[in-house]
């Protein structure tokens, strides 16, 4: 399938690689499909994606895997609310968080608060709330990112 995006321009997605959101995501519950999109030219893939709508190209958020900036990462989450994305184990789960860059980048952060946990295996997933009391909305990120890749370079 042909899919529009926002930053990539028109790219073709495997059938496969679409995630089905039933709910939503949070203010934007009217889209379901989304799939992930990275530069290609990578040597690898990058900390920053984009979770690109398949229904709005405009509808593109940036995501990241919430333990290369916190490694013990582990949002509670009532079992119920993880029932939509089908039967799933701790090899077939994907957290992602969205990632907020304003124009000043060194106050970019990550919603610790609001994950988004897809079942690998069905391709279903969901935003919950993390009932964690100690994970932020806005946990900045920019150091962290620093020094993370200052370390890998050295």
């Amino acid at each position: 399938m042909n899919v529009k995006t926002r930053h990539f321009g028109e790219v073709e997605i495997d059938d496969s690689k679409v995630i089905t959101l039933e709910n939503g995501l949070f203010g934007f519950e009217n889209f379901k499909k989304y799939v992930l999109l990275y530069d290609s030219g990578a040597d690898e893939v990058p900390n920053i994606q984009w979770l690109q709508s398949v229904d709005e190209e405009l509808l593109a958020l940036p995501v990241m895997i919430p333990t290369i900036i916190v490694p013990d990462y582990n949002p509670i989450v009532e079992d119920e609310t993880l029932e939509a994305i089908g039967k799933w184990t701790e090899e077939s789960v994907s957290i992602l968080v969205t990632v907020t860059v304003p124009i000043d980048i060194k106050n970019m952060s990550i919603n610790l608060k609001a994950p988004i946990i897809i079942n690998t295996d069905t391709m279903k997933g969901c935003q919950v709330i993390a009932e964690n009391p100690e994970y932020e909305v806005k946990y900045k990120i920019h150091d962290l990112l620093q020094a993370a890749k200052e370390k890998k370079n050295s």
